[in-house]
C-alpha cells in the first residue's frame, strides 16, 4: 500500500477478529491503533472461551452454504498465518489438521445416518468443486485406528479435512505479535465508533478508516445483534487420549470434545438463546458430564479444571456481518463460527480497507 502517509487505522474490540486484522493490516504498513474495554491479556469475549474448531463440514449440516464456502477459505488461510505467526513470535501456536470425528452410540446410529445424508444433501445441492477430501465411513476397527480410546462404537464418520487451533495459545502469541509490529493498544478503554472517529472518555480520535470489531459491544449500532449464550467444560485425565475433536451425537444434544494438552479436553453442547452470563447451569453440567461418560467410562474419574460461559454475537439469520460505510466498517455475528470464519472475514476487510486507503 502506497500513500504520502501513513494511513491512521483504528480497531475497536481487542477479540480474535481484532487482533487478527491489526496483525494483517501492521504487516501491510499501516499505523494500528486497537482499543479494548477490558483486558487484552485475558480476553473476556468468546475468543477465549471457544474450543476453536475450523469445522466447516459439520457445521453445514445445521447452517448455511455461505458458512461452508467462507469456512473452507479459512481453512486453506489458516496454515499459512499460523506459520507466519510462529515464524515471527517463537510461540507455538498448536494448529491441528487430523480431522474430527463423529460418532453416535448403536441406540442412536439413526442420527449418525441423518448427519451424513443431510451433509450429503447439502453439499450435492451446492454443486461447487473443492479439494476437500470426502467422507469416510468407518466400522469399528478403522475407528479404533483413530481413536485406540474408543473402543465402544460400532459406526462413525471421519470428516479428514477439519482441523482445530488451540485458542488460549493463539491469543497471547498474536498480542506478542502486535507488539512487534508496534500497533499502539489501548486496554480498559470502551470506545464508541463513528466514520474516522473512535469517541472514548477522553475525547474524540480521528483516523483514516475505523473498524468495529466489539461483538456484543456494539449492539447499540447493529439491530437485531443477540447474544447466544454457550457454556464449556474442561477436564482433566491421563486415561483418555484422544487425537482429534469428537462430536457425539444424540437426539437431545450434540456434544463435543476437544483434547488439549496436559491432557484436558475442553467439552460443550449448550446453546442458550440468552444474553445472561452467570455461571455454568447444574443441568448444563450434568448433561454435559454425562455425555462425557458415556464417550468413554473412564471420564468418570476426570478432573473438572474450569467451566466456561460466554455469549457469542449473532444476527437475526446467525450469518456473519460486514458492514462498509465510508470510514467506518462494521465486523460482527460471528456467532458459533469464530475459528472457523475469521480469516476469510479478515481478507475482505483487508481488501476494503486497501481500497479506502489508498
Amino acid at each position: 500500500m502506497q500513500n504520502s502517509a501513513t494511513p491512521q487505522i483504528a480497531i475497536a474490540g481487542g477479540g480474535l477478529v481484532g487482533r487478527l486484522l491489526a496483525w494483517r493490516l501492521s504487516l501491510h504498513g499501516l499505523q494500528v491503533s486497537l482499543y479494548e474495554a477490558a483486558s487484552l491479556s485475558i480476553p473476556s469475549g468468546a475468543c477465549w472461551t471457544a474450543a476453536g474448531m475450523i469445522s466447516p463440514q459439520s457445521e453445514l449440516v445445521h447452517g448455511q452454504a455461505e458458512i461452508y464456502q467462507q469456512g473452507l477459505r479459512s481453512l486453506s488461510l489458516w496454515p499459512q498465518w499460523v506459520a507466519a505467526l510462529q515464524a515471527q513470535t517463537g510461540r507455538s501456536v498448536a494448529f491441528r489438521c487430523n480431522g474430527s470425528l463423529v460418532l453416535a452410540h448403536p441406540q442412536d446410529s439413526s442420527e449418525l445416518s441423518q448427519f451424513h445424508q443431510e451433509l450429503s444433501a447439502k453439499l450435492t445441492a451446492m454443486a461447487i468443486e473443492t479439494s476437500q477430501r470426502p467422507v469416510s465411513h468407518l466400522d469399528r476397527a478403522a475407528i479404533l485406528q483413530l481413536e485406540p480410546a474408543l473402543d465402544w462404537f460400532d459406526r462413525g464418520l471421519l470428516l479428514p479435512d477439519e482441523a482445530d487451533i488451540d485458542n488460549r495459545l493463539l491469543l497471547p502469541a498474536l498480542l506478542q505479535a502486535l507488539r512487534q509490529q508496534n500497533v499502539k493498544l489501548h486496554e480498559q478503554t470502551p470506545v464508541n465508533c463513528a466514520s474516522r472517529q473512535i469517541l472514548n472518555a477522553s475525547g474524540c480520535e480521528h483516523f483514516d478508516c475505523v473498524i468495529d470489531c466489539r461483538g456484543l459491544g456494539a449492539q447499540k449500532q447493529i439491530n437485531g445483534l443477540r447474544g447466544v449464550r454457550g457454556e464449556v467444560m474442561v477436564v482433566e485425565t491421563s486415561e483418555v487420549s484422544l487425537q482429534r475433536p469428537i462430536r457425539l451425537l444424540h437426539p437431545r444434544y450434540q456434544l463435543y470434545a476437544v483434547p488439549r494438552s496436559s491432557n484436558q479436553v475442553i467439552i460443550g453442547a449448550t446453546e442458550i438463546e440468552s444474553d445472561d452470563m452467570s455461571p455454568i447451569s447444574l443441568r448444563s453440567s450434568m448433561e454435559l458430564s454425562s455425555a462425557l461418560y458415556s464417550l468413554h467410562p473412564a471420564f468418570a474419574e476426570a478432573r473438572i479444571v474450569e467451566t466456561r460461559v460466554n455469549c457469542r454475537p449473532a444476527t437475526m439469520d446467525n450469518l456473519p456481518l460486514i458492514e462498509n460505510t465510508p470510514g467506518l466498517l462494521r465486523v460482527n455475528g460471528l456467532y458459533r463460527h469464530g475459528y472457523l470464519l475469521a480469516p476469510a472475514l479478515v481478507e475482505q476487510v483487508e481488501r476494503f480497507i486497501e481500497q479506502q486507503v489508498t
